[in-house]
């Protein structure tokens, strides 16, 4: 079978117009720009590879599998897992699981502390995490894009952030004996 990719499109002219040099000229820079299309659309052919996918070409595919809190100022790498989890997300609207998804999405680690886990008003939650490295714009951006996954009737009460320490706690006793002994002055 004769493929396209492989073959110089002047050479299949029919003789004719092979000494029409402006027709040869045309063949040739079709040639060119159809060999780059061709090249664009196998890296089209790989949209499920979202780890190979160019910046520019994740954005699009974000908006088109409905990415609801895309944001084209995240990490790469956190565009890459949401472009990645996007269907598990849309399966899991609703959910406390899409709440704890999101936040190891954003924040690294954490958890979704119901009303009940705490004592709580009903209907509300906190989110816990201890990742040291998450900032006001992070839990900014994480409070967006949690409305976007959970349930209406939920409330977030808060965003923790936990951070606890290892510190050695040195302590000493000392211990005092001894008899008391009065003497008195004899006149």
């Amino acid at each position: 079978m004769i493929s396209l990719q492989d073959n110089c499109l002047p050479n299949i002219l029919p003789s004719s117009l092979k000494v029409d040099p402006f027709i040869v000229a045309l063949g040739e820079a079709f040639e060119i720009e159809m060999k780059q299309a061709y090249i664009e659309a196998a890296k089209l052919c790989n949209l499920n590879d979202v780890d190979n996918l160019h910046e520019n070409l994740l954005d699009y595919l974000a908006y088109q599998k409905h990415v609801d809190f895309y944001d084209n100022t995240l990490p790469i790498e956190t565009k890459r897992k949401l472009v990645r989890d996007s269907t598990l997300f849309h399966r899991l609207k609703g959910t406390p699981k899409a709440v704890e998804l999101l936040i190891e999405t954003v924040f690294g680690e954490g958890e979704v502390l119901e009303w009940f886990d705490y004592g709580g008003k009903p209907g509300t939650f906190r989110v816990v995490t201890s990742n040291s490295e998450v900032t006001h714009e992070k839990a900014e951006q994480f409070i967006k894009a949690l409305n976007s996954v959970k349930r209406e009737s939920a409330k977030l009460e808060k965003v923790e952030v936990t951070q606890s320490e290892g510190l050695s706690i040195y302590f000493a006793t000392v211990v005092h004996t001894g008899d008391k002994i009065t003497v008195k002055q004899v006149k």
